[in-house]
């Protein structure tokens, strides 16, 4: 029977990274110390010029050019190096003219000298002001800084980051202690709702263990009636997804923050492992494993890691094709980060499924655990591991079918 062909998909939405992305031009940006650079300066360059103009205007008010000499010449001669005057006798009234015009020129020529000057002076006094601007808003704004590299550093999941910004008791001061009370509060609640999980998960498991042990024994039982063994076998299978679903939440919890030990671990090798485990499932559906695995050393913890990778080997292979299937794992070093890619065939994933395959029990076209190939949280550790290691996972439907699922990690 012929296949409708796929429809088109939409791209993948990419997910939010709380790292701050690198400007081509940083100098460029309209940072708030650059504006209040520009205000300064150009406050200082307008009252700079302003003061030029009454400066300007008063001197020449003084110096009246255009107006008649204070004086006049009755009777002599007069020479000048600077006017072009005779030096003989010359009746009153040119000599006069010819004085007045000298006089003007010289007034012209002072208050010339004074704009020219003036003007070099306040160009070099505003370069003055705008770097001594530049410096001063930096020194005021760097509480701001201090705040927002905290609150990036809180973004990245450390909540155990704190402000505790000195100096006098001002706006900035009491802006970083509200963040500070809401970061300690954030702090004990994510605190109690982890411990709450961990104490949950752990009390769960004594149960759980003593019933698992219970229906072996039952089990192992050659008397027992077939109905009784069916029922134990259905019995244990429930009781196995439960330490499933208790593992995973305690993985969960554990994962959600910082890792604070981190050693050297080859991420080939993990993946490797990873291979190992989910070989024989693999085979028994029918389904290659393949690729190319490069090592690749990143630091971090090395049983959470393999999480990472099993959690996606296991989903590639159980939610593939019934025949012809295949999964690929790759590991390589890319753009300064590690990367490990799985990609599988199998059902056609719509785009705007993606975001909640990452939510926990949650699988595609159904919301709840009513599945027998997991309890829902795969995806969801392999997350909040990557999270705690400082990196993003990344999901992307294949054209054909199935999902590439991307892992980068930082060297």
């Amino acid at each position: 029977m012929a296949t409708s062909p796929a429809p088109p998909q939409a791209p993948p939405k990419p997910t939010w990274d709380p790292r701050r992305p690198v400007q081509p031009f940083p100098w460029l940006r309209p940072t708030i110390r650059i504006r209040l650079t520009l205000l300064y300066g150009g406050m200082f360059l307008i009252a700079g010029i302003l003061l030029l103009s009454i400066i300007y205007l008063v001197a020449a008010s003084a110096l009246r050019v255009g107006s008649d000499l204070p004086f006049r010449v009755v009777t002599g001669s007069v020479s000048s190096d600077m006017c072009d005057l005779t030096a003989t006798r010359l009746p009153a009234d040119e000599l006069n003219q010819m004085l007045n015009e000298c006089v003007n020129e010289q007034r012209e020529h002072a208050l010339d000298a004074l704009l020219s000057r003036s003007l070099l002076a306040l160009l070099g006094l505003a370069v003055i002001a705008f770097a001594f601007g530049y410096a001063m808003a930096g020194r005021v704004l760097s509480p701001l800084g201090r705040i927002t590299r905290t609150a990036r550093a809180v973004a990245g999941s450390d909540l155990s980051r704190r402000i505790e910004l000195d100096g006098p008791d001002d706006e900035l001061k009491e802006l970083a202690d509200t963040f500070d009370d809401m970061l300690e509060r954030l702090q004990r609640a994510f605190t109690a709702q982890q411990r709450f999980v961990g104490n949950a998960s752990h009390e769960l498991r004594t149960p759980l263990a003593i019933n698992r042990t219970l229906l072996e024994v039952h089990l192992s039982d050659p008397n027992a009636p077939v109905e009784l063994q069916q029922l134990g076998k259905t019995l244990l299978a429930t009781n196995e997804r439960s330490e499933q679903l208790v593992e995973g939440l305690l993985l969960l919890a554990r994962s959600d923050n910082q890792i604070v030990e981190r050693k050297p671990v080859d991420l080939a090798e993990v993946a490797e492992q990873a291979v190992d485990q989910v070989h024989a499932e693999a085979e028994a559906k029918g389904v290659e494993i393949r690729g190319k695995r490069d090592q690749v050393v990143v630091q971090g913890n090395g049983v959470l890691l393999e999480r990472i990778a099993l959690n996606l080997v296991q989903n590639a292979v159980r939610y593939n094709i019934p025949e012809g299937g295949w999964v690929e794992v790759n590991t390589e070093s890319q753009h300064g980060q590690a990367m490990l890619t799985v990609s599988n065939t199998g059902p056609v994933v719509p785009a705007y499924e993606i975001d909640n395959l990452f939510e926990p029990f949650r699988r595609l076209r159904t919301e709840r655990t009513g599945s027998d190939k997991g309890v829902g949280l795969g995806l969801s550790i392999a997350r909040s591991v990557a999270r705690a290691h400082g990196g993003h996972i990344t999901a992307q439907p294949r054209e054909g079918g199935g999902l590439v699922m991307r892992v980068a990690l930082p060297l």
